[in-house]
């Protein structure tokens, strides 16, 4: 039987395959495309995302394909700068297109022994008390783990996690709700290559921008442009990608010209419909990504929210499945996750109503514009775009119980280093300490950082602290929590 099988093989799902094949699960992804997409609707991971690939080796992957911005504008496009001195050795935005971190995760998960099984659409499950049962659309080789009956395919596995999307087959064969509110706007975007001179193009584009925010153009390489301008209304079918005449139309429409736009690479629209999945987890099935919430793109925080989403589910999953994990460990991702993305609809709904050429709503984008040149409100809003301000409800204790932690110096070396086999972590500046009973799940580390000012902390496998102190009868109260009962002997 395979342990886990992911339905989608977007950054979500292929993060989760890799996190998952750390600790030895068996992994099959699933995807209904035949091969990647070519669309990148994402051009960019933000500081949280960027801080967990490098706990997990994989930013010296990523860096050198992507651009870092220390640009501000992450709110609503409202200009501004970007802030000094962040919590983080990252600061900065990873300008990197969605394919590249599609294909980069995609090979990390394939070297790790993840099963990636590309035109395979999944079309029913069932569950009882040992496993999840799904069916593929057509026949062909059922491939390891699976078998043919009635032209259809067949896979058993202990677990089920749907990443397949906002339109997400799995959560709607689950019957979980998906409250919110339908798109009012829709977007159109693409890439095509622009006759227009580069100058005079900016030109048009900074003053149509004066009144409608969701318009612009962004160079690419060898000519391309990224292209964005609202659509006339709000399509029916969303998955129907619009005509090359309608996209030149709608830009006319806005700024006078379509650019001598041609040579489109792909098409798309996008809408501005808000919603949350009622629940993260029935029984063996579990949701991540957009699959479990959706919302603008403004702040461009979804890929970033999936990723995250996928760090804090696969060492917990990979605990149940390895049987060690504490009583209510798997339910922790839902308590802990959905706030975060609850915390992300709001703030996409405010950002929406930024954008809005309504007087009301550029009355209040001025103000907004006015109350964030104060430092404090510019790095309160870039902390919660980029993630690093969420702190999960671990309890009472330390103000660094629940927050992740940076990477920090140590005498030797760094932290993120010392985490990339996805296991708890004691960084210990007190050589007192003991996880002796746990050795096979937290790794020992006898360190000294001058940049951390506490004797001792216990870190969760997604770099979360989850304890912090220098009494060892503390400790052994939290190790069971989040890493179950010490070994035998």
């Amino acid at each position: 039987m395979i342990d886990v099988i992911i339905a989608g093989g977007g950054p979500t799902g292929l993060m989760l395959a890799g996190e998952l094949r750390l600790h030895g699960v068996h992994v099959v992804v699933l995807d209904r495309l035949t091969e990647p997409s070519r669309q990148a609707r994402a051009l960019g991971l933000h500081v949280r995302s960027i801080e967990v690939l490098d706990q997990r080796g994989l930013l010296e992957r990523f860096l050198p394909l992507g651009r870092k911005y220390e640009t501000g504008g992450f709110f609503a496009g409202i200009g501004t700068s970007w802030p000094a001195g962040l919590d983080t050795a990252h600061s900065y935005v990873l300008g990197i297109p969605q394919s590249t971190t599609e294909r980069l995760l995609a090979e990390r998960a394939t070297e790790l022994g993840a099963d990636v099984r590309r035109g395979c659409e999944l079309v029913g499950l069932s569950q009882d008390e040992d496993g999840v049962t799904v069916e593929l659309a057509g026949g062909g080789a059922p491939g390891e783990g699976g078998v043919a009956a009635g032209g259809r395919t067949r896979l058993r596995a202990r677990y089920l996690v749907g990443c397949d999307g906002g339109r997400s087959t799995v959560r709607k064969l689950l019957g979980v709700g998906f409250p919110g509110e339908p798109a009012r706007v829709e977007t159109l975007l693409g890439e095509m290559a622009v006759a227009m001179g580069p100058e005079e193009l900016a030109a048009v584009v900074a003053e149509v921008r004066k009144t409608e925010w969701r318009f612009g153009t962004m160079p690419l390489e060898g000519g391309t442009y990224r292209v964005i301008v609202p659509a006339d209304g709000v399509a029916e079918d969303r998955t129907v990608p619009p005509t090359f005449q309608e996209f030149k139309r709608r830009l006319r429409d806005f700024a006078g010209t379509d650019f001598g736009v041609h040579s489109p690479r792909w098409l798309s629209r996008f809408g501005d419909a808000t919603r949350l999945a009622d629940r993260y987890r029935v029984g063996r099935v579990l949701l991540a990504g957009d699959a479990a919430h959706v919302h603008p793109p403004t702040g461009g925080q979804g890929l970033n929210l999936g990723i995250q989403d996928a760090f804090n589910l696969g060492w917990k999953l990979a605990a149940e499945v390895r049987g060690w994990a504490p009583e209510g460990l798997l339910d922790s991702y839902q308590t802990e996750r959905r706030p975060v993305a609850a915390d992300v609809l709001d703030n996409t709904r405010a950002q929406t109503e930024l954008l809005s050429s309504e007087p009301g709503a550029r009355a209040v984008r001025r103000l907004m514009g006015e109350l964030m040149e104060f430092e404090e409100v510019n790095r309160y809003l870039i902390e919660k775009i980029t993630a690093i301000a969420v702190r999960y409800d671990l309890g009472e204790g330390h103000e660094l119980v629940g927050r992740r932690l940076r990477d920090l110096k140590l005498k030797r070396g760094r932290l993120y280093d010392r985490m990339r086999g996805g296991r708890g972590l004691l960084l210990d500046q007190t050589g007192r300490l003991s996880a002796a009973g746990w050795a096979d799940r937290v790794d020992h580390v006898v360190e000294v950082s001058e940049e951390l000012d506490v004797p001792a902390a216990l870190l969760r496998p997604d770099g979360h602290v989850a304890w912090v102190g220098d009494d060892q009868q503390g400790l052994l109260g939290h190790l069971p929590r989040w890493f179950g009962d010490a070994a035998a002997g």
